[in-house]
């Protein structure tokens, strides 16, 4: 999941959703002094990392209405306004995170609406139909318990010929544990989304910094990728495109990984041994 050491714990917490806000808002101080939002500041045209690896596949998206799901501190949604959007929403269940954001984005002159909401209250917070592009980034549907769930959410924020558009980690990523000392990587975790989750506990998150987090525990959960396309397709979305990537943008697996630049990372050796992250788009028919 990060780059810090993952810790799985045995005992599974029943409130996910309390865990998992607690350690993101504690995230939050981290990520404002790591993120670089300097670069925001200083250049205009500056975009994310993430969003500059989205472009070739994401297309034109002028004039369009955009909702981010699971905003964080809102780089990749400010640098989706800066690409000449009708308008663009950040939605994010930690307020700390959207406090920093809508601070980011009044220092950088760029108009988003930031609303604070659990991902499957985005309906209710945001009504139906209203845009034209979701977009979800990378590290978002391994903290949702359902991804069917998810992906009527999805479609229910869609005006028809709206689309989806998600990059996200592979869930062949997620099952991996840190590497052995021998280098060996070894599958540990569930490929599939199984009840529950899969508790761990992170003293460190994927930037660097002093200290440790105030509230290391997390619920992680995997989707296989069949779940994942099948949920979409049986949420009324039609497959537009799907891609595998060899890269990630953090270092999840430590000396196994290696920087390859744009702020991606893949596997030191044999990195078509493991496919690290995925693209996919959908489209919600026209009526």
């Amino acid at each position: 999941m990060e780059d810090g050491k993952r810790d799985h714990v045995n005992d599974q917490p029943d409130d996910y959703l309390a865990i998992n806000l607690a350690n993101w808002n504690s995230r939050v101080p981290h990520h404002v002094a790591g993120y670089g939002l300097d670069a925001f500041r200083s250049d205009p045209q500056h975009l994310s990392e993430v969003v500059r690896f989205d472009l070739p596949r994401l297309g034109d998206i002028t004039g369009l209405d955009v909702v981010h799901l699971q905003c964080h501190i809102g780089t990749d949604t400010i640098s989706l306004a800066r690409l000449g959007p009708r308008s663009v929403t950040g939605l994010d269940f930690s307020q700390p995170a959207l406090d920093a954001a809508a601070a980011l984005a009044d220092d950088v002159g760029v108009s988003v609406r930031w609303v604070c909401s659990d991902v499957y209250g985005a309906l209710a917070a945001l009504g139906a139909s209203g845009f034209d592009l979701v977009y979800t980034g990378v590290g978002a549907l391994c903290w949702l318990p359902d991804v069917r769930r998810w992906a009527q959410i999805v479609a229910g924020l869609l005006r028809p010929g709206g689309r989806l558009f998600i990059r996200e980690g592979h869930p062949m990523l997620w099952g991996l544990c840190d590497p052995r000392e021998d280098g060996l990587l070894v599958v540990e975790y569930p490929y599939f989304e199984v009840d529950g989750g899969t508790p761990f506990s992170e003293t460190t998150t994927y930037v660097e910094h002093e200290g440790e987090l105030a509230a290391p525990d997390t619920i992680g959960f995997n989707h296989g990728i069949g779940e994942i396309i099948t949920a979409v397709m049986d949420a009324g979305l039609e497959l537009v495109g799907f891609e595998e990537h060899r890269s990630v943008p953090w270092n999840p697996l430590a000396d196994a990984m290696v920087d390859v630049g744009g702020g991606e990372y893949s596997l030191r050796e044999h990195p078509e041994r493991l496919a690290a992250s995925y693209t996919l788009r959908a489209r919600k028919p026209a009526e």
